[in-house]
């Protein structure tokens, strides 16, 4: 079972404890689609992530969650590198990465690794886990060459696996297994950041806890930060600090992770706590408390994207956008329900 309560560890004093690790600045990443020209069909754009700024603290953890579509992935590859932004900054430790060359982008490269939701493909299949972990030193320079067998045990041994299933091959592995290899793998380069993109949906329920387990204690024992990339809620409950959620590349509310199940403010958010199943040994998938599907990434609805899903909609929705909506506690919204009240004029005199 998981941890009774979120990991974390707090930011070191003196160490630029206020600079968020990660951060965003209206961070975008739309993809052409179509041909173009006479006769080939008009030419668009997929808008997959689309405005997002969020800020990451050293040592935290925080959830970034939505349904499939949503643009999850696409935010947690462009941190890694993986993608470069249509628009907007991607800063680590308050410097921009966008513009880093040489061994300036080896060393953020280094500094942030993934964990991915299929650790199968990012494992060599000809080479043993140890080989491909050793690889992974050797291109980092983070030992040499002698040092290499032990330092591979060493990792192996961190994730809860035995230092001679390093001569094995990732087929003769389970996927839980596997996925604890890929966390070894992220782990190799002594990185400060870790981007988990849906790391335990593949895996079996109990394999799950294990799993989520382990990285909880990896965070404890590294100081780890994690952006943690999911559609469980209830998994982002047990992980998390803060929870963003995510609709059509935008966020529409971000919270505190207690906040987010306590008072869930946006009607989405509270579409998908209703939804949202319990990690234990006997879950159920509750019923779907959200109609519709998601539109279409490309032609988006006016207004309030959510809106035709919405059962809180009003006229307005249609028509304009939501403004963002900060409260108190450190939270944000983009709802109409949830707009500030313009204050009463004063008289005059």
């Amino acid at each position: 079972m998981p941890a009774d309560s979120p990991a974390g560890s707090a930011p070191a004093p003196g160490a630029g404890a206020d600079v968020p690790i990660i951060e965003t600045v209206e961070v975008t990443k739309h993809f052409p689609t179509g041909h173009g020209g006479p006769g080939r069909g008009r030419r668009s754009t997929l808008k997959a992530v689309d405005g997002i700024s969020l800020a990451i603290k050293r040592g935290e953890t925080l959830a970034l969650v939505g349904e499939t579509g949503s643009g999850k992935t696409t935010f947690g590859r462009l941190i890694l590198g993986l993608y470069r932004p249509t628009s907007g900054d991607i800063r680590y430790r308050g410097t921009s990465i966008l513009d880093r060359h040489g061994a300036a982008a080896r060393s953020v490269r280094r500094q942030v690794q993934g964990v991915f939701q299929d650790p199968y493909s990012s494992l060599n299949p000809t080479m043993t886990v140890g080989q491909s972990l050793a690889e992974v030193l050797k291109v980092h320079h983070v030992v040499d060459r002698a040092g290499r067998a032990d330092r591979v045990a060493e990792l192996l041994g961190t994730v809860g696996l035995s230092p001679a299933q390093a001569a094995r091959r990732p087929e003769a592995f389970s996927g839980g297994e596997r996925q604890r290899v890929g966390i070894a793998r992220a782990l190799a380069v002594q990185p400060e950041v870790i981007i988990a993109d849906e790391p335990l949906s593949a895996l079996d329920l109990s394999i799950q806890a294990q799993v989520l387990n382990l990285m909880i204690r990896l965070q404890d024992e590294h100081g780890l930060t994690y952006l943690f990339v999911t559609h469980d809620l209830d998994v982002a409950r047990h992980i998390s600090q803060r929870t963003a959620v995510l609709y059509l590349g935008r966020v529409v509310e971000e919270a505190p992770t207690a906040d987010i199940f306590a008072e869930p403010l946006h009607p989405y958010t509270q579409a998908l706590v209703r939804a949202a199943p319990r990690l234990t040994t006997k879950r159920k998938a509750a019923k779907p408390a959200l109609g519709g599907e998601l539109p279409n990434a490309i032609d988006r609805p006016r207004g309030c994207h959510f809106h035709p899903r919405c059962p809180m909609v009003m006229p307005r929705c249609r028509e304009e956008e939501p403004p963002v909506t900060r409260l108190p506690g450190g939270r944000m919204v983009t709802c109409h329900l949830h707009e500030p009240t313009p204050a009463p004029p004063q008289p005059a005199g």
